[in-house]
């Protein structure tokens, strides 16, 4: 790790994270003309951002710049593949078994799945023997988040914690990274057994969707369980949620997953095959 990348994670500790993520998320959300069209196009030409690819590829006919941010892409953008697919376009960062039940989060650092799924020691153990992948999101990707299989919906768990960046050099540097952000816990049953999805907020994300209940965070400060009345089955390649302002999504499997034709650091488009199926 290099200085600059030591003194940039050491600098988040005392930063007012939410307060500078709610502030973000009110410029975001700002429908001003010259404000949002200024913001976008900075936006795209700072991150080289393709609008070939988005349903609407015109900048400037976004109301603001979360409707920007999280564009729908033409409907033969993104192909799906076999097996489990990636849950969004972005960096497969870390991948592999839970070993003792826990995860990879960079070299030299790992985290426990009680931790990231909210403490529940009888969920974690779910996926003891099981696989996990994490997808890094940055700013220039496409920011909705898809199923990797099709699954029913279990239940949902909103946990507090801080707004760290997740970019590499925080999770080279910031112990238990994505186990003490502020996270939303998705449990869905599916053919090859249990599969958690965690959305893990960071800096300047301002909130986190899901297709069936809307915007979910910021909440409060508490673990929040949340179970709902009628099934939630989502197909294979479906929209789950997304993030307004980019984050990561770490994916829990409870039986053993091959991640065999991906590099560490591999770019990755959602629908595209992660890996062969579970079980």
């Amino acid at each position: 790790m290099t200085l600059s990348q030591k003194a940039f994670s050491l600098l988040q500790y005392p930063l007012p994270h939410h307060a500078l993520s709610r502030l973000t998320g009110q410029f975001a959300q700002c429908d001003n003309t010259w404000v949002k069209n200024t913001l976008i196009n900075a936006f795209i030409k700072r991150f080289k951002v393709d609008m070939s690819q988005a349903l609407e590829p015109d900048p400037t006919a976004y109301a603001t710049f979360n409707d920007f941010f999280t564009r729908a892409l033409k409907a033969d953008a993104r192909p799906l593949g076999e097996g489990l697919l990636s849950p969004a376009d972005g960096t497969l960062s870390q991948f592999g078994r839970l070993t003792a039940g826990n995860l990879v989060q960079a070299k030299g650092h790992t985290y426990s799945a009680e931790t990231l799924l909210g403490g529940d020691k009888a969920l974690a153990d779910e996926f003891t023997n099981g696989s996990f992948a994490t997808v890094y999101l940055s700013p220039r990707d496409y920011h909705r988040v898809h199923m990797p299989v099709t699954g029913t919906l279990r239940e949902m768990i909103y946990v507090p914690g801080r707004l760290f960046s997740v970019n590499q050099a925080t999770a080279n540097y910031v112990p238990g990274l994505f186990a003490r952000n502020e996270r939303l816990v998705c449990i869905f049953d599916t053919e090859h057994g249990p599969m958690a999805m965690v959305l893990v907020g960071a800096m300047i994300v301002a909130a986190i969707e899901t297709v069936w209940a809307g915007q979910v965070t910021p909440l409060s400060g508490h673990p929040q369980r949340m179970r709902f009345g009628q099934p939630v089955v989502l197909e294979k390649g479906a929209e789950m949620g997304r993030f307004k302002l980019g984050s990561t999504v770490v994916m829990c499997f409870a039986h053993p997953v091959h991640f065999d034709n991906h590099p560490l650091g591999a770019s990755v488009q959602m629908g595209q095959t992660l890996a062969a199926p579970a079980g």
